[in-house]
């Protein structure tokens, strides 16, 4: 259900609640065309008009990248494209968030996940909707949008509860104005990989893996496409781990379980991801202490996420690419999530949604 809302919040967006239970992400997108639409113009919005012009070039150089992986998706993503009949679906289903801050604990002896994705798009805050899915392995909910095909944040009660963020950067060179060809040249070199996309797998997961164990062993050992950090919980105290990945390694911490956008250690020439907007003037020594702030801040909220209110959403976790925020607890079967999106004026993004909070007994209802 929604929180009741104050008169500040009164005229904020409802986040929708999609029951794509029989269909999953295709029958989302088909019967949510117009908003996916939507969304597809305020992303592009982002974008200088000279990449526009590329669009189906990107979307073509994308549909062949996942033709060539080893994602069980492929066959969603060409209906999902052929469905709704415009350019950018191919694209925004390649593109990968830029960054995110995740914190996994327990309180009252059940782990908790709270975690912010940020990205650079417009609108994808407002436009965010939760949908009810199943697999082989049981049902779970799914913060995503209309036509997107992976999973990014996902809960599955009574089993586990888990998110996305990006990996730190690949370095060739050392200089800031550089990024964009570090950028280019690690792209090119995941056009040669095909293994499974990181948040393709992490639907899979959800869709097939019982229990945190399981979930846990599979998003540790298939190999992906590119680097990435799995934040898991599960039921039980202590069932809480960060997987950093590389395509076919691993490592996994079941203490310091929070993460933002590099190793735990960092190891040169790993740099940590940084915002679109200093991508050409952070030096690896800010890049690396920007996001360790924002993983030891958000580690070190007292008070209990279930009474927080996401009042944790505060500097440095938020930043000016911060675009939702979620809370859940398996054990519970309580998931929360909220929408941000810049505003004319401020330098942070402020609320563009009402708190949306679903629980086991809500969705029975």
């Amino acid at each position: 259900m929604n929180r009741p809302t104050s008169p500040l919040t009164a005229d904020l967006a409802a986040i929708p609640v999609v029951d794509v239970r029989e269909g999953g992400p295709v029958r989302h997108a088909i019967d949510a065309a117009a908003r996916a639409r939507v969304l597809r113009d305020g992303c592009l919005d982002w974008l200088a008009p000279p990449a526009r012009m590329l669009l189906p070039a990107l979307d073509a150089l994308t549909r062949r990248w996942l033709q060539r992986s080893r994602t069980p998706y492929l066959a969603d993503a060409e209906s999902i494209a052929a469905a709704l009949g415009f350019s950018g679906i191919w694209f925004l289903n390649g593109s990968y968030e830029w960054g995110c801050t995740a914190l996994a604990r327990d309180e009252d002896g059940a782990p908790w996940l709270a975690r912010t994705l940020d990205w650079p798009f417009p609108n994808i805050g407002r436009r965010i909707e939760v949908t009810r899915m199943r697999g082989v392995a049981g049902e779970f909910l799914n913060v995503t949008w209309p036509g997107y095909v992976g999973t990014l944040t996902a809960m599955a009660p009574g089993r586990f509860g888990a998110a996305i963020n990006q990996a730190p950067l690949w370095r060739r060179t050392r200089k800031p104005w550089l990024r964009p060809y570090d950028l280019a040249a690690n792209a090119l070199r995941t056009w040669r990989i095909r293994h499974c996309p990181p948040d393709h797998l992490l639907r899979e997961v959800f869709e097939t893996c019982r229990d945190f164990g399981e979930a846990r062993r599979k998003l540790e050992t298939v190999p992906i496409a590119r680097p990435v950090i799995f934040t898991l919980v599960g039921c039980e105290r202590g069932e809480r781990c960060v997987i950093e990945r590389t395509e076919e390694g691993f490592a996994s911490r079941y203490e310091d379980t929070s993460a933002a956008n590099d190793w735990l250690r960092s190891t040169e020439p790993w740099e940590a991801r940084i915002n679109s907007a200093v991508l050409l003037t952070r030096t690896y020594e800010e890049a690396r202490a920007r996001s360790r702030s924002r993983r030891e801040a958000l580690a070190a909220w007292p008070q209990p996420f279930v009474r927080a209110g996401f009042a944790w959403v505060t500097p440095p976790v938020l930043n000016p690419m911060t675009r939702i925020a979620v809370e859940m607890c398996p054990a519970e079967g309580t998931l929360r999530a909220m929408g941000f999106e810049p505003v004319q004026g401020s330098d942070l993004p402020q609320p563009a949604t009402q708190i949306r909070e679903l629980s086991v007994a809500s969705l029975a209802a």
